[in-house]
């Protein structure tokens, strides 16, 4: 069956990386539209990042851009999520989702698999 499974989270220092994995199992990754999403305590999930089933286009939200990036490894059938320049508002639960066809990356909604998520902690 269709698994996902993040992992890479923990905790660091503002200013400080990591580096999120999301393990596939069950399909291909290259074949579907991968994203990466985030929930903090008490606000909605939202979009971080997304990549493209066809040509691997990648999206990131504004308040990413230019310190995470999201990269897909089709050998090893994952997906990755640099994030640098840590900041405490980065704190949540990093989800990693796949929709076999997603016609808006962004859209939590068009997604079909969900992974269990990994806690990101940024301190201040």
């Amino acid at each position: 069956q269709v698994q996902l499974e993040e992992s890479g989270g923990g905790l660091v220092q503002s200013g400080g990386s990591l580096k999120l994995s999301c393990a596939a199992s069950g399909f291909t990754v290259s074949n579907y539209a991968m994203g990466w999403f985030r929930q903090a305590p008490g606000k909605e999930r939202e979009f971080v990042a997304a990549i493209s089933r066809i040509g691997g286009s990648t999206y990131h939200a504004d308040s990413v851009k230019g310190r995470f990036t999201i990269s897909r490894d089709n050998a090893k059938n994952t997906v990755y999520l640099q994030m640098n320049s840590l900041k405490p508002e980065d704190t949540a639960v990093y989800y990693c989702a796949a929709g076999r066809v997603v016609a808006e990356p962004r859209g939590k909604y068009e997604y079909d698999y969900w992974g269990q998520g990994t806690q990101v902690t940024v301190s201040s």
